[in-house]
């Protein structure tokens, strides 16, 4: 359980917030917003090159790769401090949180000089193509082929949801390289330039708000791809995929209990002396307290599923019952309800009614609900399957 900040920690966090005071940029130069999760403005990304170079981006890597070697729990501080002042840690979260991450992980030293370090950097942006019309939360499931040939393969198939492409300067696109093996296997991934011949991106709306253009269909038509741009074995992508996804789940919880401390404050003028408020407050302890329980020694990774079950569903619950307590006005677009800050993401000040649609991300994204609490059933509560 965690009551307070060591000294260790205490003083890391004081050097971040000191790193933070110095450097961040004024709300006159940040002006431009961001338009997808893939479309890093001129400003962000210098900001981000800045927490690089200081190794503030990823403190929990080495030097190299924008970080510092830091401790878990003073990786949790950097996060909290950046969470305390509504600072959005990066314009292109897949590429910082997942991409570049597989990068580290499973990726030829070639493949993070050329890939990983410019996504750091904010040179170049990444997108990731998982899902298809057919293979949502089944990823197994995924039929886009990539053909083995003497220089590569050859790409043939059809990603959907996949977030930010149009603005992605590369994609990570898990494709069938042998289509007679179990479904689990023969599962490659690659690294495909949206440039690429043959590759053709179409941005489509949501229902969360006018103009809202993040999602995009990918097709791929006889696409060609080096050899070199194979992220790990051929034919294991499936741990690739799982280590992609565990990448972005470690520390997500906090950013669940970053959306109800957000909620906790925007909702208060509805929510005091109410019931489902109470409930707000109630999660929110709880799941940073689970949390905390995953930075010692003895943390089971099966428990983050819990954290991501908890904090994805209290988020939308607790989105719900605002929207609900503000009537007819939490309708009109746009809005805002909350305070304003030129570092952080516009989405989760938006309307309510935006902001109970964009809560069902969290709920799919990263493992839906149904595949978390799968998760929790079998190996945690050791139940049959």
């Amino acid at each position: 359980m965690k009551l307070a900040d060591d000294p260790e920690v205490a003083e890391f966090r004081a050097r971040f917030s000191a790193f933070l005071d110095t450097h961040l940029p004024a709300e006159a130069e940040a002006r431009e917003r961001s338009r997808s999760s893939a479309h890093v403005p001129g400003w962000a990304r210098r900001w981000q090159r800045t927490l690089f170079d200081a190794g503030w981006l990823l403190p929990g890597r080495p030097p190299e790769y924008g970080g510092r070697d830091a401790t878990l729990p003073q990786q949790l501080a950097h996060l909290e401090e950046l969470a305390r002042r509504r600072i959005y840690h990066s314009f292109n979260p897949q590429g910082l949180g997942i991409i570049a991450a597989s990068l580290l992980t499973f990726g030829t030293e070639e493949q993070k000089r050329r890939w990983a370090v410019p996504i750091l950097r904010a040179e170049i942006t990444a997108a990731l193509g998982m899902s298809e019309p057919d293979a949502g939360s089944d990823l197994a499931s995924l039929r886009t082929r990539a053909v083995p040939v003497e220089d590569g393969f050859v790409v043939n198939g059809q990603k959907i949801w996949t977030s930010g492409a149009h603005d992605a300067d590369v994609l990570l696109t898990f494709v069938r390289t042998d289509p007679d093996a179990p479904k689990h296997q023969g599962i490659s991934a690659l690294l495909i330039p949206t440039d690429a011949e043959g590759v053709v991106r179409r941005p489509f709306g949501s229902i969360a708000a006018e103009g809202d253009l993040d999602f995009n269909e990918v097709f791929f038509t006889d696409v060609r791809v080096p050899r070199e741009n194979l992220l790990g074995p051929q034919g294991e992508g499936w741990r690739v995929a799982n280590g992609s996804l565990g990448h972005e789940r470690t520390l997500l919880w906090l950013s669940y209990a970053e959306r109800l401390e957000d909620l906790a404050q925007d909702a208060a003028d509805v929510g005091a002396g109410q019931e489902w408020y109470a409930t707000l407050l109630m999660d929110l302890q709880a799941l940073r307290l689970l949390g905390y329980r995953q930075l010692g020694p003895d943390r089971d990774p099966a428990e983050i599923s819990v954290l991501k079950l908890l904090g994805s569903e209290a988020v939308q619950n607790a989105s719900l019952h605002a929207l609900e307590a503000h009537g007819a006005e939490a309708l009109p677009h746009p809005a805002r309800t909350g305070p304003y800050h030129h570092m952080n993401n516009e989405d989760f000040i938006s309307s309510w009614f935006e902001r109970y649609a964009r809560s069902f991300a969290g709920t799919i994204a990263g493992g839906t609900s149904e595949i978390q609490r799968n998760i929790i059933a079998e190996r945690l509560l050791g139940l049959p399957r």
